[in-house]
């Protein structure tokens, strides 16, 4: 942080080491002044240069002990002579006898003081040497009070008297008639043209006559208030030569010129996460205020950022621990002076990191193989295969087929001697990482323990769809469209013996409700009963239903924070949701013995916490959103505790929903509609300074990010209109294309491209119609699905406005699932097309993806 200091011209070397309280005071004085002209004057910055006023005082204590001789030179008779300060010792020629005279002049230093007299001397010689000449004992008194002549030219007063020299000059110039440019420009001109008035010779110094003859030609005595134009030789005669220059004339009155070279007005800082970098400003000149840097428009000075804060001597930007938030572009002005900026573009460059899928698979001779490697850093990695440690060579192998930029090593037709360990290695310039997949190849008859695991263990329980019904829980297989498992109401819960959907008094059937389920680590699957106001907990392994947890009335939305391992509750209390809750389950994925706590969160609406990927893998923070409130409020996941509240009151915004991009570490929100027709447009928080930098420029609608956060899709579901708009790694949002179609979204997801790296396909249900939507992200190639059947009516799924979810398989997974009123659609992601339905499954709109275990 800068520090009010800077703000002051440098006038600390003109005083004594005893003076320095009294400049202090004169300082709070200056600062507080504020008048006409002045009101734009530029702070000026103290650079106090202690050394040399030690000198000027020590130089100054032994010249006042010096015998000063006559104009005869050196006389051995003024040897042995003494003369008191303010004398000199002479040889009369007369008498040929040294004696005593008073000094006829003093050598012009700025070095004010106060004599007993009550009047002001400009330094220690002129006192004594008045003293000399009056006969009287003249001593320095440590006061103030004759500084300014008895207070009649105060620092508020010389204020005012610069700024009726600027008015005076200013009316000169309108006389001539000349433009008037901005301000800063005007002031220097007019500066420099009083300076040419007043400077009656020419000569480029101002003296005191000049100055002396100026007041009595204009007649000017009587307008300064007690100050007289020789105040600016006493105030700013920075050299203290008894003159001014055009220089000290634009310090006087804080003329700040500024330069910053037109090669150095934009700069690109790239930095790899974890490192720190400095920011440096090269805006210069003389008087240079300090520096204000800021982010999206937000000053970075006064905020106490954690990983913002500290300023260097120089004004330098420091950012410790860069993440892919601090991504963006950062400008630096001085103080005062917005129009000229410098903007500094950190990019952020990250190591890949890489998952391979599978990690180990049994197949027979004859099928084909497939082995997958997804890879994300910054700049996009580089994907290459080996097998056993020696490159692979798909041009030499009708069997190999390297697909989506080498994400997927595709073996046609797989022999014994396939057999082996395939390392994936993604490289950047910044760094790399690798993983093995392993395969097997065996025959069906000799079931190895890798064949065991792969075909009977992993096949079992993973890779299916958990489908939460009115019938129960039913596990399906996509790419068969086979039922593995149906869980009925009846079914009874391991640990308690209750059914797992009781009977209720008056339905003629047995059966369940469901509102929210979760993927607790492919270990557990928690999932909400409303009317019996619990979660369950499902084992995965088992595919059993192993306990209930009972929560506060209504649980209608669960979300799993993996960084802390917590399942966040929200209930609703009743359906007029006047009663809302948050509760919190500690140690979710231990499966037994959970603790849960209620969290100090009043009226509920609803809560927003940023999901993990491969390159954040931690999140902090979460947000709460209030009934009705302009506002959102910020949370410590970890002590489950209010950490501040961000204010949408300028917006007229009452948050609906919200989604989050690493890159650039920006939220999106979206707005709850009002009684008009146009929806608000998103608004935009970054959270490196936790402020809304504003809206998203006019794009309104549920917000949703791809999972490796370059994608932002904003989906209308009254217009139908869909704005796709990229992340860059310069943290800019920039529009892609604007789609309009006729499906009212209800939900939708992202589908990874199984031809191009890094890329995306977006899959979207309609609350309304039977049709599915989906687009290639990178191109906006549209279409469509159809006659996917009716989905289920909204009063009849009243936990969320998504009553027909879409559901992908993961970064992996090939297939999607999206429920209609009486059925199930198995949808083909590879081929986007429809892989088939499956009937008999009504009201089932909670889904869960369990990966492979």
């Amino acid at each position: 942080m800068f520090d009010c200091c800077h703000l002051v011209p440098n006038r600390l070397e003109i005083m004594k080491p005893r003076s320095f309280s009294l400049f202090l005071m004169l300082l709070g004085v200056f600062l507080s002044a504020s008048w006409g002209w002045m009101e734009s004057d530029r702070s000026r910055r103290l650079d106090l240069d202690a050394g040399r006023l030690h000198q000027e005082v020590l130089s100054f204590e032994v010249t006042r002990r010096k015998v000063i001789y006559g104009q005869d030179g050196l006389h051995a008779s003024c040897e042995k002579k003494f003369c008191g300060r303010g004398s000199k010792c002479v040889v009369n020629k007369e008498t040929n006898q040294p004696e005593c005279r008073c000094l006829e002049d003093c050598k012009p230093s700025y070095m004010p003081v106060c004599g007993s007299d009550g009047k002001f001397y400009e330094n220690h010689c002129e006192i004594h040497r008045a003293s000399c000449l009056q006969k009287k004992k003249i001593y320095i008194i440590h006061s103030k009070d004759c500084f300014f002549k008895g207070d009649t030219c105060t620092m508020a007063d010389y204020s005012r008297l610069k700024n009726i020299l600027l008015d005076l000059q200013a009316h000169r110039q309108s006389k001539l008639g000349n433009p008037v440019e901005d301000k800063t420009s005007q002031k220097r001109f007019l500066v420099e043209d009083m300076f040419k008035y007043l400077d009656i010779n020419s000569d480029g110094h101002l003296s005191s006559s000049e100055l002396a003859q100026v007041v009595k030609t204009d007649d000017l005595e009587d307008d300064f208030l007690g100050c007289t134009l020789e105040d600016l030789l006493r105030f700013d005669d920075y050299n203290n030569d008894g003159y001014l220059t055009l220089q000290e004339l634009y310090t006087a009155f804080q003329v700040v010129q500024l330069t910053l070279p037109e090669d150095q007005k934009v700069g690109i800082t790239t930095v790899t996460v974890g490192l720190s970098t400095v920011l440096t400003c090269t805006i210069h000149g003389a008087l240079r205020p300090p520096i204000i840097w800021k982010r999206n428009g937000v000053i970075l000075n006064f905020l106490d950022l954690e990983d913002i804060n500290d300023f260097g001597e120089d004004d330098s930007l420091y950012i410790t621990k860069v993440t892919t938030i601090h991504m963006g572009n950062y400008t630096c002005h001085a103080y005062g002076y917005e129009e000229l900026y410098q903007t500094h573009i950190l990019q952020v460059n990250v190591p890949p990191v890489i998952r391979v899928y599978p990690e180990t698979q049994a197949q027979e001779p004859g099928v084909s193989a497939s082995l997958k490697c997804h890879a994300e850093g910054i700049p996009n990695p580089r994907i290459t295969w080996l097998k056993n440690g020696i490159d692979i060579m798909p041009k030499l192998s009708k069997q190999l087929t390297l697909l989506a930029n080498g994400s997927e090593l595709h073996i046609s037709s797989v022999r014994y001697e396939d057999t082996g360990a395939y390392t994936c290695i993604a490289k950047n310039e910044v760094g790399v990482d690798e993983d093995i997949s392993s395969l097997f190849i065996e025959d069906s008859a000799r079931k190895t323990l890798a064949n065991i695991l792969w075909r009977e263990e992993g096949l079992s329980v993973g890779n299916m769809f958990y489908v939460f019904s009115d019938d129960g829980i039913t596990v399906i297989q996509p790419n068969e469209c086979e039922i593995r498992r149906h869980i009925k109401p009846n079914e009874r819960i391991f640990t308690s013996y209750e059914e797992i959907c009781p009977e209720v008094e008056g339905e003629a059937t047995q059966s369940c409700l469901w509102a929210s389920a979760i993927n607790v680590r492919d270990k557990y699957i928690y999932v909400t009963q409303p009317r019996q106001n619990r979660i369950l907990i499902i084992d995965i392994q088992t595919q059993k239903v192993m306990q209930s947890m009972d929560v506060d009335p209504l649980p209608t939305k669960l979300h799993y924070d993996k960084s802390h391992d917590q399942v966040w509750v929200l209930s609703w209390g009743d359906m007029q949701k006047s009663h809302p809750t948050l509760q919190v389950i500690s140690e979710a994925s231990a499966g037994e013995n959970q603790h849960i706590i209620r969290a100090p969160f009043e009226e509920v609406d609803d809560f927003f916490i940023p999901p993990t990927n491969l390159i954040i893998n931690h999140i902090r923070f979460g947000f709460i959103f209030n009934k009705s409130k302009s506002a959102v409020q910020k949370i410590d996941l970890e002590t489950v505790t209010h950490i501040k509240t961000i204010s949408f009151k300028n917006y007229s915004c009452v948050p609906q929903t919200m989604a989050y991009t690493h890159l650039g570490g920006y939220f999106f929100v979206q707005c709850k509609r009002n009684t008009s027709v146009t929806a608000f447009p998103q608004l935009i928080i970054d959270s490196v300074t936790d402020s809304v930098i504003g809206p998203n420029s006019d794009v309104s609608g549920t917000p949703y990010i791809s999972p490796d956060g370059c994608f932002l899709v904003s989906a209308d579901e009254d217009s139908g209109r869909i704005k796709v708009q990229a992340i860059t790694i310069q943290g800019e949002i920039k529009l892609i294309y604007d789609l309009q179609t006729n499906v009212h979204i209800s939900d939708l997801t992202f589908q990874p491209s199984f031809t191009e790296g890094n890329q995306y396909y977006i899959y979207a249900t309609s609350h309304l119609q039977t049709d599915v939507l989906f687009v290639e992200l990178s191109t906006g190639k549209m279409n469509v699905l159809k006659n996917l059947k009716d989905p289920i009516i909204s009063k009849d799924w009243p936990w969320s406005s998504y009553n027909r979810i879409m559901k992908d398989s993961g970064l992996f997974g090939q297939y999607l699932i999206t429920p209609a009123k009486d059925s199930l659609f198995v949808i083909n992601g590879r081929q986007n097309t429809l892989r088939c339905e499956i009937s008999g499954i009504r009201r089932g709109n909670t889904v869960v993806w369990v990966g492979e275990v």
